[in-house]
C-alpha cells in the first residue's frame, strides 16, 4: 500500500467557478484520489479557498460585505458546489485558517533567519482618487506581451506573462477604475528566489517524469531573461496575514500583509493541520505527511493546477521549502493542464463568460460534467467547450455504451430469469475470449490512471463499456434462450458480472453512476486485481434489482435551450 499525499490549486474565493477552472485542477485531483483509494492506497486529498488578497477585498466590497463575511459565505457556496460535483477532499480548508497564519509566518521567519529575505524600497502605484498604494491585482491594463486589454498587475491571465504594475499600459485602478495613478516610494519584503536559482534549477532538471507542459513553463521562468527574479511578498492591504517575524510584527512593515501567492501555497500545509483539528487528529498525524524526518520520506506527493499556476509551484514555493531548511516534503510530479474554452473564446471568472458549477449542476447531475470534462481534459493543448459535442458526448458514451448496456441486460433478467443472477453452464469460449480481452484492457486502464492521463484513462474506460456492448450483441441471449436456455442464462451471468466491474472500474469518473449500479447489483467495490474472478463475484442464485435508466440523453430542444441560456455573460 503506497501513501499519496495530493493536493489541487486553491481556487480563489471570489465567486463561483467556471467549469474550465474545475477542470484544470480540483475535478482531476478527485478523479485520481478515487482511484488510489479503490486501488488500497492510503490518501491524503486536500484543497482549501484561497481567501486573502486582493481578488477578496474586490469582491467584498462589491457585495457590502465586511471582507472575513464574505469570505466565510463563499467558502460554504464553494464547499455545497465542490460537494454538489463530488469532489472527495478529506480537508477542504480556507487558507484564512489560523493554522495558515502560523504558517506562513513561520516560513517567513525561518527565510529571514536564511537570509533569504531583503527589504527593498520601491516604487508602487498610488492612486490618489483611492487614497491607497494599490496592490498589483487592484490595478488593471493592457498587457504589453499580447495586448490583452484586462490584464492583471501580477500577471495576464490570457499569455500568463509575470507582470509588475508598472509594465502594463494604460494602467487603471481596479477599485475605482481611476487612472491618475503616480508613482510612489514604499517598502517590502522581497523573497530572494535569485539566490536560489542553481537549487531550483538542479531540483527540476531531476524531474525528468514531469508532464512537458509543467517543465517547460518552469525552464522558461527560470531562464527567461534575466533569470529567476527576487518577488516581493508583501502588500499595502488589510487583509491577510500579517507581516510578522519570529513571533512579533516585522520591523518597519508595519500595516503589511504577506502576498497572498506567499501564503496560499503554504496553505497545502496549513490544510492538513485543519484536516488533523477537524478529525480529533494530533500534530503527527498530518506530519507524517508533510514532515520527511516524521514518515514523509515514503509519500508520493501529487500537486494538480492550470498551467498559470505553474510558475508558482515549480519555483516561488519550492524556493519557501528549499529555503527555510527544514525538512518538509516537496512536490513528487506536477500535473497541469491547458485552457478548457467555451464556445470559440475563454471562459472567464472575472468576466463571467462560460457556464459556471452551480448553473452546470442546475441542469444536469454531477457525472455528465464529470465524464465530458475529464474525457476532454485539456492535457496536451487547450480544449473546447461546446453544447454539440456534450450532447454528443454524453448520449453516445453514457447513454448509448453504458447505459444501454445495463438496460439490455437486467430487464432481459428479470423478464426470463427473474431479478436474481441466473445459472447456466461454465463460460464458453466466447466468454473467455472476451475475459483475455478484459483483463488487458484493464491493465491499460490501470496504466493511464497510474501515468495520470486522463483522456486516455478515460478511452481505456469507453473502450471495456463498448467491449461489453459488442459481446452482448454477438451473444444475443434474446435469441439463445429460445434453443438453449442454458446458454443464455451463462451469457446474462456474465453480463451482470460486467455491471459490477463497470461500477467498480467507472467509479472515479462517475461516482454517483456507479454507486447506483453497485446498489442494484447488491455488492461491494473491490478493485478487479483479477479480471476472470472479478467476473465471477455474482454467483448463480444472488439477487439484484433493475435500476432506472442510468442516463437520460439530451435533446436537442435541451441542447438549443442551454446553448441560448449561456451565451450571454453571467452577471
Amino acid at each position: 500500500m503506497a501513501r499519496i499525499l495530493i493536493t489541487s490549486a486553491l481556487p480563489y474565493i471570489n465567486g463561483i467557478k467556471h467549469l474550465g477552472n474545475l477542470v484544470g485542477s480540483q475535478l482531476p485531483a478527485d478523479l485520481y484520489a478515487r482511484y488510489n483509494r479503490a486501488r488500497g492506497h492510503e490518501v491524503l486529498f486536500l484543497c482549501a479557498t484561497d481567501e486573502h488578497g486582493t481578488p477578496a477585498e474586490l469582491a467584498a466590497a462589491k457585495t457590502g460585505e465586511p471582507v472575513t463575511d464574505y469570505c466565510a459565505r463563499m467558502h460554504a457556496v464553494q464547499k455545497e458546489l465542490s460537494d454538489g460535483f463530488r469532489l472527495s477532499f478529506d480537508m477542504f480548508g480556507r487558507s484564512s485558517s489560523p493554522q495558515n497564519h502560523r504558517l506562513t509566518q513561520h516560513f517567513a521567519t525561518r527565510l529571514g533567519q536564511a537570509g533569504l529575505i531583503a527589504e527593498v524600497t520601491e516604487r508602487q502605484m498610488y492612486s490618489p482618487t483611492d487614497g491607497r498604494f494599490l496592490p498589483d491585482r487592484y490595478i488593471e491594463g493592457t498587457c504589453p506581451n499580447c495586448g490583452y486589454t484586462r490584464a492583471r498587475g501580477d500577471q495576464c491571465e490570457n499569455c500568463t506573462k509575470q507582470l509588475d504594475p508598472t509594465d502594463l499600459i494604460d494602467p487603471r485602478s481596479a477599485v475605482s477604475g481611476a487612472t491618475d495613478l503616480e508613482l510612489r516610494e514604499t517598502k517590502h519584503l522581497f523573497l530572494r528566489q535569485s539566490a536560489m536559482r542553481g537549487q531550483l534549477s538542479d531540483w527540476i532538471e531531476g524531474k525528468t517524469d514531469w508532464p512537458v507542459l509543467t517543465t517547460s513553463i518552469a525552464k522558461k521562468w527560470l531562464n527567461d531573461g534575466d533569470g529567476l527574479q527576487d518577488r516581493g511578498i508583501t502588500r499595502d492591504l488589510d487583509w491577510g496575514v500579517p507581516a510578522q517575524f519570529d513571533g512579533a510584527p516585522w520591523a518597519g512593515m508595519d500595516g503589511k500583509v504577506f502576498y497572498v501567492w506567499f501564503d496560499a501555497p503554504i496553505e497545502y500545509i496549513a490544510c492538513a493541520g485543519e484536516w488533523a483539528a477537524a478529525t480529533g487528529r494530533t500534530d503527527a498525524a498530518w506530519e507524517r505527511w508533510w514532515r520527511t524526518d516524521k514518515g514523509a520520506a515514503d509519500v508520493r506527493y501529487v500537486q494538480f493546477m492550470g498551467k498559470d499556476n505553474v510558475p508558482f509551484h515549480t519555483l516561488s514555493f519550492p524556493a519557501t521549502i528549499l529555503g527555510s531548511g527544514e525538512p518538509w516534503k516537496l512536490v513528487d510530479y506536477i500535473k497541469s493542464f491547458n485552457y478548457l474554452n467555451y464556445d470559440g473564446g475563454q471562459f472567464s471568472t472575472s468576466q463571467g463568460r462560460g457556464v459556471f458549477m452551480d448553473q452546470a449542476l442546475s441542469i444536469l447531475p454531477a457525472d455528465y460534467w464529470r465524464w465530458w470534462l475529464l474525457s476532454h481534459a485539456p492535457e496536451t493543448s487547450d480544449s473546447e467547450f461546446t453544447w454539440d459535442n456534450f450532447q454528443v458526448s454524453v448520449n453516445k458514451d453514457l447513454a448509448d455504451v453504458l447505459g444501454n448496456f445495463v438496460s439490455r441486460v437486467t430487464k432481459f433478467c428479470r423478464s426470463r430469469f427473474g431479478e436474481v443472477v441466473p445459472a447456466g453452464g461454465a463460460y464458453g469460449d466466447r466468454e473467455q475470449a472476451l475475459i483475455a480481452d478484459l483483463s488487458a484492457r484493464v491493465a491499460e486502464y490501470q496504466a493511464h490512471m497510474d501515468a495520470i492521463e486522463v483522456r486516455k484513462a478515460a478511452g481505456a474506460l469507453r473502450a471495456i463499456w463498448v467491449a461489453g456492448n459488442e459481446y452482448l450483441q454477438a451473444a444475443a441471449p434474446w435469441t439463445a434462450v429460445k434453443t438453449d436456455p442454458d446458454a443464455a442464462a451463462m451469457m446474462v451471468r456474465l453480463s451482470l458480472n460486467l455491471i459490477r466491474l463497470y461500477a467498480v472500474l467507472s467509479a472515479p469518473f462517475i461516482p454517483d453512476a456507479a454507486a447506483t449500479l453497485r446498489a442494484a447489483m447488491n455488492t461491494d467495490d473491490g478493485w478487479p486485481d483479477d479480471v476472470a474472478a472479478a467476473l465471477a463475484a455474482l454467483p448463480p442464485g444472488h439477487a439484484f434489482t433493475t435500476p432506472e435508466v442510468l442516463f437520460a440523453k439530451i435533446t436537442d430542444e435541451q441542447r438549443a435551450d442551454w446553448a441560448t441560456r449561456f451565451a450571454g455573460v453571467r452577471t
